[in-house]
């Protein structure tokens, strides 16, 4: 029986987790989008504590106007800051099983033009 779009993600999402983790030098960048909305965020997955977190919910972003992609670009910028903020520069990415492409390829990119390494 085939695999649902869903199912087929979570598996490529936990084919990804095995080889990508946060550590403290070097937290993972997460991504989970839905329809509608885009989230991000830092984890340091030794002491499972989240270092920094942004979405398109958020006040400040909710308010812009602009396509998805402009808005994932927004939040991936305002990830990267939060980070900076908490000392964290370089980061391992997950893209959370999805294509790297359209939202999450441009949460990505405004991450790295807001000074994260990856």
């Amino acid at each position: 029986m085939a695999l649902t779009k869903n199912e087929r993600r979570i598996r490529i999402k936990n084919r990804i987790r095995k080889i990508v983790s946060g550590t403290q030098e070097r937290p993972r960048l997460t991504v989970f989008r839905s329809n509608k909305e885009i989230y991000a965020q830092v984890v340091n997955d030794v002491t499972g504590i989240t270092i920094a977190a942004a979405s398109s919910r958020d006040k400040d972003i909710a308010k812009s106007k602009g396509s998805k992609t402009e808005i994932a670009a927004l939040v991936g910028k305002t990830v990267a800051e939060k980070a900076m903020k908490a000392g964290v520069e370089t980061i391992s990415f997950d893209r959370g099983g999805y294509l790297y492409h359209g939202r999450v390829k441009s949460l990505a990119e405004g991450a790295r033009e807001a000074g994260l390494k990856f």
